[in-house]
């Protein structure tokens, strides 16, 4: 066995999931590679959840594939078809993605056998977690962009899995040379339309030229910005008690500027399920301090709906604008 083969070995054997555990599964090297290590580990309590995108001529080859790769290695083979395409302006790859988790979900949620499928794990490796950091870097991201992937997250009830975070592409693709099992080559991991294909064609080697330990290294930045950002969590919380929900100005205004800012957030993204770009939010706290006498106005776009004051409390509303307070 390699070093490359043990380091993939290791991250196996140190990933203790709760069962019957899903696989997200591909076709990739990644996911393959993930699938059949865990098929082997815990056989009989590991399923292939497979999502068609509809996004290319050859999803159903695709298709065909994992499911033939599953009935070589008596895996049970899930797949659901989902139109991925995404809306003018929207992002197509985080189009993608919500169809996928959401499909995740769906697929965790027919499973009829008991104990149910309440854990899935995803083939995100080493390389994939840098090149969320550097998307992250560029678009002038705060720290939960900083923080790249978690190795564990829930969602809707589905724990998500990412075991391979510590692993480098190479390593699992040399873990998986020696098992003899296919795997696919999207065509698209090649279009240079991609930011995150020109990241792994040009700036990952450079960086294994210049910072050979820049993986690990990445890592320990991301580790530290998620858990910065878990402080932060905790801290809106607290405060979000103390101004009231929704939350009342005189009160934010006793906060400094930097705490009214994440209390805001964290009011945003856990009463409504929406974020503020850096503009809106810089817009809002000037409001906010300006908001001296009873008729000062506050009426301010943030994501898809508007901040208002109504009497001494500021509401979010996702509709038509409402009468002056």
């Amino acid at each position: 066995m390699t070093a490359s083969g043990q380091a993939f070995e290791q991250a196996i054997a140190a990933f203790e999931p709760a069962l019957p555990l899903a696989v997200g599964y591909s076709g990739g090297a990644d996911s393959t590679a993930l699938l059949a290590a865990c098929a082997a580990r815990w056989p009989g309590r590991v399923r292939a959840f497979h999502v068609h995108h509809g996004l290319q001529a050859a999803a159903d080859d695709f298709e065909r594939h994992c499911a033939d790769v599953c009935a070589q290695l008596a895996v049970p083979f899930v797949s659901r078809h989902v139109d991925a395409r995404h809306a003018a302006g929207d992002s197509p790859e985080a189009t993608a993605r919500d169809a996928r988790y959401a499909s995740f979900h769906d697929m965790a949620g027919a499973h009829t056998e008991r104990p149910s499928v309440r854990s899935i794990a995803i083939g995100h490796h080493a390389d994939d977690q840098v090149e969320t950091l550097l998307l992250a870097l560029s678009r002038g991201a705060g720290l939960p962009g900083l923080a790249a992937m978690p190795a564990i997250a829930v969602r809707r009830g589905l724990t998500i899995h990412r075991p391979l975070l510590g692993v480098s592409a190479a390593d699992i693709r040399a873990w998986l040379a020696t098992r003899g099992l296919p795997w696919i080559d999207d065509p698209t991991n090649d279009d240079a339309r991609y930011t995150r294909n020109r990241i792994r064609a040009v700036l990952l080697p450079a960086l294994v030229q210049t910072f050979p330990q820049f993986r690990s290294t990445f890592a320990r930045s991301a580790a530290h910005a998620a858990e910065a950002q878990e402080l932060l969590k905790e801290l809106g919380a607290q405060d979000l008690f103390l101004v009231g929900n929704p939350p009342r100005i005189p009160a934010l205004q006793a906060l400094s500027r930097a705490r009214q800012g994440n209390v805001l957030r964290h009011w945003l993204r856990e009463s409504h399920a929406r974020a503020p770009s850096a503009s809106q939010l810089d817009q809002l706290l000037d409001q906010i301090a300006a908001c001296t006498t009873r008729g000062h106005r506050i009426h301010i776009k943030v994501a898809d709906g508007f901040a208002q004051r109504q009497s001494e409390h500021l509401h979010w509303y996702n509709s038509a604008p409402l009468p002056k307070a």
